[in-house]
């Protein structure tokens, strides 16, 4: 996996975390944790979640949504389900 497939996944994220928790997106990295750094609530999670499966076709479970605690950790979810999903279509 290369850090260019990583670049516009995580652009993305951040982009959405930075408008819905109005914060400066340089403050917004890989290593960001959700709840820890950003004070996301489970309503900021799950719109992600949305904005994920809607861009990039992936599905995540309640169980997979909550294991994922990092940035860094979505960028990896969305990379390794992309693939399966377009595999379907």
């Amino acid at each position: 996996m290369t850090s260019q497939a990583r670049e516009p996944v995580f652009a993305l994220i951040q982009a959405h975390l930075a408008d819905e928790l109005d914060l400066d997106p340089a403050l917004i990295s890989e290593d960001t944790r959700f709840k820890e750094d950003l004070e996301a609530d489970s309503l900021d999670l799950y719109t992600l979640v949305q904005e994920l499966e809607d861009t990039y076709g992936v599905h995540m479970s309640d169980e997979q949504a909550a294991q994922i605690l990092t940035v860094g950790q979505a960028v990896t979810f969305v990379l390794a389900h992309d693939g399966i999903a377009d595999a379907g279509r």
